[in-house]
């Protein structure tokens, strides 16, 4: 028996098809998406806020007045410009870990009021015992100590709001 023959015809001035692009490396961080219109949102324009007011408190508080709101305005600022950054940068939708982000973000926030409210309380006491050449700038730094306050309040409202709207996920 015979085996049958193959026969291969080769063309080759013929025009090929729409070519695929070639596959493109994924690099090391393309998973990051600036998401600047974040912060044209009320609780974007709060965490702004924030760090300005933020900020404000940590170069007007002197350690010497009160450790504890210097310690209450550094670790504040350091969490929201965490917060900042997870928001500028896409960090939630990026990764795939289940976190409750909202949930997280208010006990930060809540816990934030309540340092602060205690912070500026205890500023405003230690400026009425002690006065130096610092007394006015730590007494501004108690008014702004009141100011961040309420916008960490008010952030915490609002995602109190947007915890109690989005629905249950079942564990």
């Amino acid at each position: 028996m015979m085996a049958p023959e193959t026969v291969v015809t080769v063309e080759h001035n013929k025009p090929a098809g729409p070519q695929q692009p070639p596959p493109q490396q994924q690099g090391a961080l393309d998973w990051i998406k600036i998401n600047i219109d974040y912060f044209k949102t009320p609780p974007g324009l709060l965490k702004i806020i924030q760090l300005v007011l933020g900020l404000l408190c940590m170069i007007l508080a002197t350690p010497y007045y009160s450790p504890w709101f210097v310690f209450v305005a550094v670790t504040s600022f350091i969490s929201t410009l965490m917060w900042s950054f997870v928001y500028l940068l896409s960090i939630r939708e990026a990764l795939r870990i289940p976190i409750n982000w909202v949930l997280s973000e208010l006990i930060c926030n809540a816990i934030q009021t309540v340092l602060y409210f205690i912070a500026f309380i205890v500023l405003f006491a230690a400026t009425a015992y002690i006065h130096s050449y610092q007394y006015g700038a730590n007494v501004a730094a108690a008014v702004f100590g009141i100011f961040i306050t309420v916008a960490y309040a008010a952030a915490a409202y609002l995602l109190y709001q947007e915890h109690k709207s989005a629905p249950a996920v079942a564990a």
